[in-house]
């Protein structure tokens, strides 16, 4: 018996993957092409600036780990020793165990370290940590106050019996107060055990690793202290290092030779001193320089001008690391908002996409760029027309030399690395001996050409070796100004950088005072001269820039009521005009004084009713 049937179904066909990825790709082009240039550019800027701040964050940490490390095993050893051993054994009973952390001279940066160990420490040793300042403590009074308060979270009074009543939760400032209540949170803590049973060596390391945590004070800047304020201090503390397991920390910036020079022996003799040695700021550059500009992870670069500012001010000002972050983020910023063009300083795909939404404009900027004229010059005539005049022509162009620059930074790395690896074996550094110093040399000309390199291949002197690295050195290491559209990714501008970090405040205020209208634009006249109405010190200013060396205060006070009195629109003819009153005469006094704490004038002993003219011309 045959037999049949009729099966009804519901098929559903998936779209391929590939026509799936061409519709997200037309979903972006349209949630991109909503957006303006500026949009773009700016959300282009904050996404690699974040980039930039991630990986720079995950730097530090790791620069940061080998001595933070170090201090944790510190701190948990001298916390075991005192408590599974006979403390008076190990070392005098009145000694503190301190730890002399050698920071450098780069204080800027120094508060991110204080502040991973603070942390780290509350974390996995004790949560008795407190951190305190020189400028906090310039006597013995404020140094404890700030110590209890940190620790025991509560006001300490001056001794004022009428702050005590008022405020019952305020304790007296002494060292007595901490101990006391030391023993207090550490007996809660032993009486707050759990009821799980537990055998006798893992109830007495209970006991002592979690109910009697040493108590850490970091002095940030050991340098900052008045000497007198902390050999007192010591002192006290070595009093109580019975009952209080006291552990110091001291940041040194200079040298650890500064403990010496701050404590007599006597105070000396109470410290069981280990010495830690932190990253040096230079190696800590050198290596911010290697993995955030000398690679090809990030699409925005420094020129060699710009570099060197940022290198300059560091070595000669402040040792800042974290401040020459600062300046390339200022760099990166300034670089988005002035180049129409950065829209292109992005990954390889969303550069290639952005390059199909450029303007009229935007081509036209491509067009008039010195690295695009001098492509175009090299090409045929019928090729430059097409350049000059095809838009869709030029985008297709741009889209390859958007290309070739990503290959030029792929491959200038490595090559960069290995010949930095190559003379840095050779005696003097003919090159330098920082990588950064051979890329400023390579940003800057053809290092072929250079006399040193010359000089370091002869060194070399070998099998076809010397070819070889020519070859590659010819090939790969061009200065980026032979790249055409080099300018998308390159910021040049170091005279900006320059000028906003390496202020000149006497230029700022001398500009501010003899042009108010520079900063307060209603303060212009169509004349270009100051309005009478500018403020009082301006107007007083400008009067002392017409007297000589010394200057009467009367004339100069009559002077400055006559053209107040026309700013307030005086009738020159009425008897009153130019006359001194108490008012002028207290905003003529208020004036002096503010140029005299600016340095522009003092007062002076040759005649008792003059001042003495302190600068003289312009900057």
């Amino acid at each position: 018996m045959s037999t049949s049937s009729v099966s009804k179904g519901c098929f559903v066909f998936k779209p391929s993957s590939k026509k799936r990825k061409t519709r997200s790709l037309g979903e972006t082009c349209v949630n991109v092409e909503n957006k303006k240039p500026s949009e773009r550019r700016f959300k282009l800027c904050e996404d690699l600036w974040n980039k930039i701040k991630a990986e720079t964050e995950v730097l530090q940490e790791e620069l940061n780990k080998k001595i933070l490390d170090s201090l944790l095993d510190f701190a948990k050893k001298c916390s075991t020793t005192r408590q599974h051993c006979d403390w008076a054994s190990k070392m005098r009973a009145n000694e503190i165990p301190t730890a002399a952390l050698v920071l450098g001279v780069n204080v800027p940066d120094h508060d991110m370290t204080f502040q991973s160990l603070f942390d780290l420490l509350k974390h996995s040793v004790t949560p008795h940590v407190v951190s305190v300042q020189a400028k906090e403590c310039g006597v013995l009074k404020h140094l404890l106050k700030r110590v209890l308060e940190g620790l025991m979270d509560v006001a300490v009074d001056d001794d004022d019996e009428e702050e005590m009543e008022q405020n019952p939760r305020s304790v007296h400032c002494s060292l007595s107060t901490l101990s006391d209540w030391y023993t207090a949170k550490t007996k809660k803590s032993s009486s707050a055990t759990p009821g799980k049973k537990r055998n006798v060596q893992d109830e007495d390391e209970h006991h002592h690793h979690h109910q009697t945590p040493p108590v850490v004070i970091i002095f940030k800047d050991l340098e900052g202290f008045n000497p007198r304020v902390l050999q007192d201090f010591i002192s006290i503390c070595s009093r109580y290092i019975d009952r209080l397991p006291l552990m110091f920390i001291f940041g040194i910036a200079t040298s650890p030779s500064t403990v010496q020079h701050m404590l007599p022996h006597s105070v000396s003799s109470l410290l069981c001193i280990e010495l830690f040695q932190s990253l040096s700021c230079t190696q800590h550059l050198a290596t911010v320089i290697d993995k955030l500009i000398l690679t090809a992870q990030f699409p925005f670069k420094l020129n060699g001008k710009v570099m060197q500012v940022l290198i300059s001010i560091f070595l000669y000002h402040d040792f800042s690391v974290r401040n020459f972050i600062k300046g390339l983020q200022l760099a990166l910023l300034e670089h988005f908002h002035s180049q129409p063009l950065s829209i292109l300083c992005c990954k390889k795909k969303e550069a290639l996409l952005n390059v199909t939404l450029l303007s009229g404009r935007d081509l036209e900027t491509v067009r008039q760029l010195p690295s695009f004229i001098r492509f175009v010059e090299k090409q045929e005539a019928g090729e430059q027309v097409k350049l000059m005049t095809d838009d869709d022509h030029l985008k297709e162009a741009c889209q390859k030399l958007i290309k070739d620059l990503r290959k030029y930074h792929k491959s200038y790395y490595p090559v960069l690395r290995c010949l930095h690896t190559l003379t840095s074996l050779l005696p003097r550094y003919p090159l330098g001996k920082q990588i950064r110093e051979l890329h400023l040399i390579c940003l800057e000309k053809n290092v072929w050409e250079n006399e040193d390199y010359q000089s370091a291949m002869n060194i070399v002197n070998q099998f076809k070796f010397v070819e070889f690295i020519d070859g590659l050195v010819t090939c790969h290491l061009p200065p980026p100004e032979s790249q055409t559209l080099y300018e998308v990714c390159y910021y040049s501008s170091s005279a900006t950088v320059r000028r906003h970090l390496n202020a000149t405040p006497r230029t700022s205020i001398q500009t501010a005072l003899s042009s108010p209208c520079f900063y307060l634009q209603s303060l212009k006249n169509e004349d270009g001269t100051v309005s009478n109405s500018a403020p009082d010190i301006c107007i007083a200013y400008k009067l002392h820039l017409e007297c000589g060396r010394l200057i009467n205060l009367y004339d100069w006070l009559e002077a400055y009521a006559t053209v107040v009195s026309a700013a307030e629109g005086q009738d020159p003819d009425c008897d009153t005009f130019g006359k001194v009153d108490d008012v002028k005469h207290a905003r003529f006094i208020r004036s002096v004084s503010e140029l005299e704490f600016l340095g522009f004038i003092k007062s002076t002993r040759q005649k008792t009713d003059h001042v003495a003219r302190l600068t003289w011309g312009g900057c």
